[in-house]
């Protein structure tokens, strides 16, 4: 049903899943950051993605919309001025239509599938968690799909509705099943010495052309062979 529209290049080490003139989605590895802040300089996928423009033309310019956490591996999209950037972030929920992932957590998940809904808030430390009072804090609807399991750990597929911070990981801890690897909310196992959590769908709007573009990445082998059958 999903496409990668037959772009996958390697450009400065960057796989890229779409692109045209407006903006390019990239495939961020696991253990890089989308973009640094002050106190961290190291590069990062932005830095690659901006290299990968400027060899084209140098007054080439990109923007970011959205991060994936350092160690999530997944889907990116950069705009290629600043008003489609303000047009993304502007209608992000709207635009983004479908937000899928696919991650690895710590023990059998009895239900095959469930929505979890409640409200996100964000500590002082830059942590988020949950309140079940309604409007205490941003609403955050979160579903899961069970793949597979194996005597320690559970593979499913997610879809966000909402797009809190650190959301998915915050519901895997809410209901007794942290992400692998996620030592900041619960986790007590690290087996892909990173997190087990890859966004692989994007059903995203395009910000001028409205076409809806159904954007996909590879699930990580790591992640899929922790349920490989002997």
């Amino acid at each position: 049903m999903y496409n990668n529209f037959g772009v996958n290049m390697k450009k400065d080490k960057i796989d890229i899943i779409y692109e045209d003139k407006f903006i390019i989605v990239v495939n961020k590895p696991a253990h890089l950051l989308t973009i640094s802040t002050e106190n961290e300089k190291e590069r990062t996928l932005f830095h690659k993605v901006i290299n990968y423009e400027k060899q084209k033309n140098k007054n080439n310019k990109i923007f970011i919309v959205h991060r994936l956490d350092r160690d999530t591996s997944g889907l990116i999209v950069f705009a290629k001025s600043e008003k489609v950037k303000k047009i993304l972030q502007d209608n992000w929920d709207e635009m983004a239509k479908t937000r899928g992932y696919v991650a690895v957590v710590e023990g059998r998940i009895e239900k095959k599938k469930d929505t979890i809904k409640n409200w996100i808030k964000e500590k002082i430390d830059f942590t988020s968690y949950t309140s079940d009072k309604p409007n205490d804090g941003k609403i955050a609807i979160t579903k899961y799909e069970l793949l597979n399991t194996s005597k320690s750990y559970s593979l499913l597929k997610i879809e966000i509705l909402t797009g809190r911070k650190n959301q998915i990981r915050v519901h895997m801890k809410d209901i007794g099943h942290p992400i692998v690897g996620d030592k900041k909310y619960g986790a007590k196992t690290n087996p892909l010495k990173r997190l087990g959590l890859h966004a692989n769908i994007l059903e995203l709007k395009h910000p001028i052309t409205h076409q809806i573009l159904k954007l996909e990445s590879k699930v990580p082998s790591i992640m899929l062979n922790m349920f490989s059958k002997d």
